[in-house]
């Protein structure tokens, strides 16, 4: 559980596993790109790869929160 609340750690898993892969966009760009178009034709896997691709962008937003309110 420590790994978590590294913010060096959360911040590698963002440019590596977040971004991944990198051409011809950022897989998760296009994802959010298709629920922000109404999600027309996606199916389970591809719920469960937005879910991947974005929990990485999720701990660092919650590290940085944490980071914040704990001043």
């Amino acid at each position: 559980m420590k790994a978590l609340n590294d913010w060096k750690f959360v911040l590698i898993a963002c440019l590596t596993v977040g971004l991944a892969p990198f051409v011809p966009e950022p897989h998760i760009w296009g994802k959010l790109r298709w629920v922000a178009g109404g999600a027309i034709g996606m199916k389970p896997m591809d719920w469960f790869d937005l879910a991947f691709h974005g929990l990485p962008w999720l701990l660092l937003l919650r590290v940085i929160i944490l980071k914040i309110f704990q001043k």
